[in-house]
């Protein structure tokens, strides 16, 4: 009897030993994936603050909750079950689906883009104008931030996937769940940070010691401007990571043409200018692939002006 207890005890430590192994590796690859994932991650963090810029600071933080909440579920609900089973059944699928993403990204960018270079009506205008209440631009905000991440995590979680792809399925599962998780709370707690920075500043001019006032009055000065600069980051952040995933995918598909185009123009600069040569590689590199991005977005625009009509009948696009 003292024998078998201690057998089963054995048996549970070596139980025990196995878990904490596999936590280990699990939290290993998320980091790792995590890592890898970083340019995707920098991009969402510009994109997201765009979307509660000039809206009331008392909601600010109710609408990036709810952005969080729904990249979440983008994540978790969708994304991780997809993934799952693209990478058992379909891999060939995976690559495909994320350049319709990145050419949605190039879409959305070039159309941001084209508002800031030649203006439009404001929100508050076209409130206005069809009586479209404050609720209402707020969900349309929400859902359109909700979208982009969608593309975005995409990236994320298929970057992810590919970094353990010989892992075992639950393993894939664990790995998928945290680099989600971990993801979103860090881009969205960063967002909040950035958002909230002028309240902060705000509330730091009021007390404290004259270089704490002083501090604070810097923020509260600055932090709309940063929000601007932020905000068109983000529209090139678009174009650049759709352009990225459009050269890569095509790579991937066996059309090396434009990527090797790329790699070539990026060499000349660093050969040109030969000072950081990483910095001048990376930027001759996001430059180009910003300016592809530009042109397959606004070819999606000119597209989807030519559809809309009938999208509008059936309901699918607004008028």
């Amino acid at each position: 009897m003292a024998t078998g207890l201690i057998a089963l005890l054995d048996d549970v430590a070596a139980i025990a030993k196995l878990a904490a192994s596999s936590l280990d590796d699990v939290a290993a690859q998320t980091i790792k994936a995590s890592t890898k994932a970083a340019g995707v991650v920098i991009d969402d963090t510009a994109v997201t603050p765009r979307y509660v810029v000039g809206l009331s600071p008392a909601r600010e933080l109710p609408i990036i909750g709810k952005i969080a909440l729904g990249s979440l579920k983008n994540k978790l609900i969708f994304l991780l079950p997809l993934c799952l089973l693209l990478g058992y059944f379909a891999p060939w699928l995976i690559m495909p689906l994320l350049m319709l993403g990145g050419i949605y990204l190039c879409f959305e960018g070039t159309e941001k883009l084209h508002e800031a270079v030649f203006g439009h009506h404001g929100e508050q205008d076209a409130t206005e104008a069809d009586g479209t209440d404050a609720s209402q631009i707020e969900r349309e905000k929400v859902s359109g931030a909700i979208r982009t991440d969608f593309i975005l995590s995409a990236e994320i979680m298929a970057l992810t996937l590919a970094g353990v792809s010989e892992s075992g399925f639950y393993t894939q599962a664990a790995v998928l769940a945290g680099v989600g998780i971990f993801i979103t709370v860090a881009v969205y707690g960063v967002v909040a940070l950035i958002v909230k920075a002028d309240d902060i500043g705000l509330a730091m001019a009021k007390s404290g010691s004259a270089a704490v006032r002083g501090f604070g009055k810097l923020l509260v000065r600055g932090v709309p401007v940063f929000l601007q600069l932020l905000a068109g980051i983000g529209t090139a952040a678009m174009l650049w990571v759709g352009g990225s995933i459009i050269v890569h995918g095509l790579a991937e598909l066996g059309f090396h043409a434009p990527e090797h185009m790329i790699e070539h123009v990026a060499e000349q600069a660093v050969a040109v200018v030969r000072v950081l040569p990483s910095v001048v590689g990376w930027l001759a590199t996001s430059l180009q692939q910003a300016v592809l991005g530009l042109v397959i977005g606004a070819a999606a625009v000119v597209v989807f002006n030519l559809i809309k009509p009938a999208l509008v009948r059936m309901g699918y696009a607004h008028g």
